[in-house]
């Protein structure tokens, strides 16, 4: 997720490189041909391109904004993550005596649990080059490894659902510390609304990750722009002349943006610069639980890297 706002027309111009190149050599080319060459046949009406471009205005905007709810569902979710793992670390260092193995095995087990969602979510995608080499599976993470035991680890290779597991595991051990007294009905079913909360958003996140928006958007939009740059320089070059080629460029890169705005807001879990800050989240959520349990090495937080102030 990018914080800083440092960006400047010659790195949006490098971003869209290639379109750029393309909107300005339709713009080229169809004022060569009429100007040059006298193809006047080439001039169209204003009117039937108007209201492509209104069509296409629509249709990407549409786009972006389907694809912004997918991305602030995600926020919202993780936003949920954050609450409810505070709330189930206060249960547990609250009903669980400091004496009992149960006190630090659950919280420690909640913070991989955080943790191995945020890898899975970012599993098998690709990744900008500075995070090459950075592990996207639970049992590959360290922030996992470092809060489960070796019994847990050889339990969760077998486990088709690392979370679900950990999850799993949680409720059994608080099902076993009601049959032995330490906590009562009440407290049980504190705990089990808790986890049922993070079952929740979970299977939230595993919906959008596991349902891309649908491939024609993204064609068809692609489509749509290249054929309006195609044939707008013919209705504005009578007018325009020369102008033609940059007006093209600034008009058609505008779509085009907006169409690209969407693509990137589509997945809000990727590592990319437009992605959540899933990393940082996953670290506030660890520090929180760790201070609640009074614990000494609380690591610090996870700070932006790079000059564009990126948080992971």
């Amino acid at each position: 997720m990018i914080l800083a706002e440092n960006g400047s027309v010659w790195r949006l111009l490098m971003w869209q490189w290639k379109k750029v190149v393309i909107f300005a050599l339709s713009g080229l080319l169809t004022v060569c041909l009429c100007e040059l060459a006298g193809w006047t046949w080439l001039k169209l009406p204003a009117t039937p391109l108007a209201v492509v471009g209104g069509a296409i205005g629509i249709f990407v905007g549409f786009r972006t904004n389907s694809a912004y709810d997918r991305w602030w569902e995600g926020r919202k979710l993780w936003g949920r993550m954050i609450n409810t793992s505070r709330h189930i670390g206060t249960q547990i260092v609250t009903y669980i005596p400091q004496d009992n193995p149960a006190h630090v095995a659950m919280v420690h087990r909640h913070i991989a649990y955080v943790h191995s969602l945020r890898s899975l979510l970012r599993a098998n995608k690709p990744r900008p080059t500075s995070a090459q080499g950075t592990p996207n599976h639970p049992l590959d993470d360290p922030q996992v490894l470092k809060y489960l035991t070796e019994k847990e680890k050889e339990h969760l290779a077998t486990q088709s659902n690392i979370t679900h597991a950990l999850l799993h595991v949680q409720l059994e051990q608080v099902h076993a510390l009601f049959k032995a007294g330490v906590i009562d009905g009440l407290q049980l079913q504190g705990f089990d609304e808790s986890i049922r909360h993070l079952l929740d958003i979970q299977g939230g996140c595993e919906r959008i990750n596991k349902t891309p928006m649908p491939r024609g958007y993204a064609f068809i939009s692609v489509q749509l722009i290249m054929a309006f740059s195609l044939l707008f320089p013919a209705v504005v070059v009578a007018e325009l002349g020369w102008i033609t080629v940059p007006i093209n460029v600034l008009v058609c890169l505008a779509f085009a943006l907006i169409n690209e705005t969407g693509r990137v807001l589509e997945d809000p879990f990727t590592e990319f610069w437009n992605g959540l800050p899933l990393s940082a989240i996953s670290r506030t959520i660890e520090r929180n639980l760790l201070h609640v349990l009074g614990a000494d090495d609380v690591p610090g937080p996870h700070l932006p890297i790079g000059d564009g102030a990126v948080l992971m």
